[in-house]
């Protein structure tokens, strides 16, 4: 979707882009299109064609952020719902007394005479 939009857009700036070269240089280009006057009609009919333009490409850029922002609205929701579920668990060891699974435990946690110093870690 992200390329069609960025095409678009590309056409539009060419399209403008021709059409002001055109228009600025028609006087010695006129007979190699066949055009023997500029009329505005002709310029009206040149600025419509831009103006659809311009709104398709316009249509397409709106639609592609509309659907990026559902995405991120989605995303947040999804990671508040892990952050809950996160905040439970840690609620749960803290009040429950229960030991996270990943946790390792010394053979100095029965004894109730142990020290309240926690035994070093080598962490590599």
């Amino acid at each position: 979707m992200k390329k069609v939009t960025n095409v678009f857009q590309l056409l539009v700036a060419l399209f403008f882009g021709v059409a002001l070269v055109f228009f600025l240089v028609f006087d010695s280009v006129k007979n190699g299109f066949g055009i023997q006057e500029l009329t505005a009609g002709k310029v009206v009919i040149w600025l419509l064609i831009g103006l659809v333009v311009y709104l398709v490409a316009w249509m397409l850029q709106s639609m592609f952020t509309s659907s990026l922002n559902k995405r991120i609205k989605r995303l947040e929701g999804e990671n508040d719902k892990l952050k809950a579920r996160l905040y439970d668990f840690e609620q749960q060891t803290k009040v429950g007394g229960i030991k996270p699974s990943g946790a390792i435990q010394s053979p100095d946690d029965d004894d109730p005479e142990s020290s309240g110093i926690r035994p070093r870690q080598n962490i590599k």
